[in-house]
């Protein structure tokens, strides 16, 4: 049996990393329960928004292991559906804040039929809906 690919938000990584006050239980409980059976999984625009808090890419290289964390190219269909669905939310009134990144990170895990674990999930219900969330 292939076990399931869970794609780790960077908010949950960015609650652990820095042990946030408020998400840290949780979001530290939820990425221990998803290790026991599934393979972690982040992609460049996760480990761009995680770097942030490293000065050196060596300490964010032993923050997030490569064989703990998959690293998954983005793949150009999700780059596709993640504009589409940014031009969507825009048009709807969507601030101009950055929120691509959300839209490249949900639309990889829905083009990679995977699961997402974060705790910010309304955009992504909103704009994926078939795609499974594991949030608070």
């Amino acid at each position: 049996m292939i076990p399931e690919r869970i794609m780790v938000d960077s908010n949950v990584l960015l609650d652990i990393l820095t042990e946030d006050k408020t998400w840290f239980t949780w979001s530290a409980a939820k990425l221990a329960e998803c290790a026991e059976n599934s393979v972690l999984c982040i992609n460049p625009v996760i480990y761009s928004e995680v770097s942030i808090g490293f000065a050196r890419i060596e300490d964010m290289e032993i923050a997030l292991p490569e064989d703990t964390f998959s690293r998954l190219p983005l793949p150009y269909e999700a780059a596709f559906l993640a504009g589409k669905c940014f031009l969507r939310y825009r048009r709807s009134g969507g601030l101009k804040r950055s929120p691509l990144p959300d839209f490249l990170i949900g639309a990889h895990a829905a083009v990679g039929k995977m699961t997402l674990l974060t705790r910010d999930s309304a955009r992504y219900r909103t704009y994926f809906p078939r795609l499974t969330l594991l949030c608070p």
